[in-house]
């Protein structure tokens, strides 16, 4: 067995876990649908690993977005291209949009950066949780990585409308499920992003710079951060999504090479 499929056979098992300790998994067959039973960001549906028998056809997507839409959470599927390569035909068959993303694993003994003068690591009673969690939703809003026109303001507002969020986050942080880092300025989080500890593998995720605050070297700052709190807990195996081939090359900088492709269907806007 070749090293990168060893390594996407660890990042399968993990995708299968991750979502089990806030979500409730339902069985379609080819298909599970992770339905979040804690404030956060909305679960999706993915292959179900190791299932025997035929794959995802069109029809399982189709019951599985009619229980999305009976929950009201989003049509949103996950999965990598390299492990499951059917299903894409079966989601576009079903009238989904698919994004492909750069799956990325971390080289171990890659150098990191000296730790950057904004950034820090929060804990579950931090003053700026709240705003740290609300920043990546303004970042995912006006995707890219120039510079965009919410700022403080805009922060605020998004902040106060995701306070509810804060009590979950804060007991995922105790339970050491989520670990959660910002660059911090003049009493705001400019970017935040989070990593999602499972035994000896975790993913990145969420990383959003407010978009006032681009072009600074803060994502790549609190991703470096958040790798280096990960190798200091003993995982292994670091691995996210980047958004495009120019974030990639960001990562990259990092010690983070591609290996596969991360899929994701949703409805065309």
């Amino acid at each position: 067995m070749t090293t990168a499929r060893t390594s996407l056979d660890r990042l399968e098992r993990y995708y299968d876990a991750v979502p089990r300790a806030s979500a409730r998994a339902e069985d379609f067959g080819p298909l599970t649908l992770f339905v979040r039973e804690t404030p956060g960001w909305p679960y999706y549906a993915r292959p179900t690993p190791g299932r025997p028998g035929p794959a995802a056809t069109a029809e399982d997507v189709d019951r599985v977005r009619a229980r999305q839409r009976v929950l009201g959470v989003p049509e949103a599927f996950e999965w990598v291209a390299e492990v499951t390569p059917g299903l894409r035909g079966a989601v576009e068959a079903s009238g989904l949009r698919v994004h492909e993303h750069p799956l990325m694993v971390r080289d171990e003994d890659a150098p990191l950066p000296g730790p950057h003068p904004l950034v820090r690591l929060l804990g579950p009673d931090d003053p700026l949780l709240a705003s740290a969690l609300a920043v990546p939703h303004l970042a995912f809003a006006a995707p890219g990585t120039a510079l965009g026109e919410a700022g403080p303001a805009e922060l605020t507002a998004e902040t106060a409308a995701r306070a509810a969020d804060v009590p979950a986050a804060a007991d995922r942080i105790r339970a050491g499920r989520t670990v959660l880092a910002a660059a911090v300025e003049d009493g705001g989080a400019l970017c935040s992003g989070m990593h999602l500890p499972v035994g000896d593998v975790t993913e990145i995720a969420g990383v959003g710079t407010l978009p006032s605050a681009r072009r600074r070297g803060l994502g790549l700052a609190v991703t470096a951060a958040l790798v280096a709190d990960a190798t200091a807990r003993g995982v292994r195996t670091v691995f996210l999504s980047a958004g495009d081939d120019d974030v990639a090359r960001i990562y990259a900088r990092l010690g983070f090479r591609r290996v596969a492709t991360a899929l994701i269907a949703e409805p065309p806007e």
